[in-house]
């Protein structure tokens, strides 16, 4: 799992992504919450998962519907709102 040092691995900006970032780079996401994984349940309501190997998405904006961008394995590479 990579280092996530806020305000040094992370890009400045907006708090709650960062907040997200923080919480999600380099784990999967599952059912249940510990060291490698997050579970599902506790993500905002507004939210989607998008494949980083250029995976397809509308392009509309929603300020705050997080994305999720994982790898082919399932590791979140980043976040961001929109």
């Amino acid at each position: 799992m990579p280092l996530v040092v806020p305000g040094i691995t992370s890009s400045g900006g907006d708090n709650k992504t960062n907040d997200w970032m923080n919480k999600l780079m380099g784990k999967n996401l599952g059912n249940t919450t510990n060291e490698t994984t997050f579970a599902k349940k506790d993500l905002p309501k507004e939210h989607r998962i998008v494949d980083s190997d250029g995976g397809m998405m509308t392009m509309d904006h929603k300020p705050d519907r997080l994305n999720i961008h994982v790898d082919k394995d399932g590791t979140v590479k980043k976040v961001t709102h929109g």
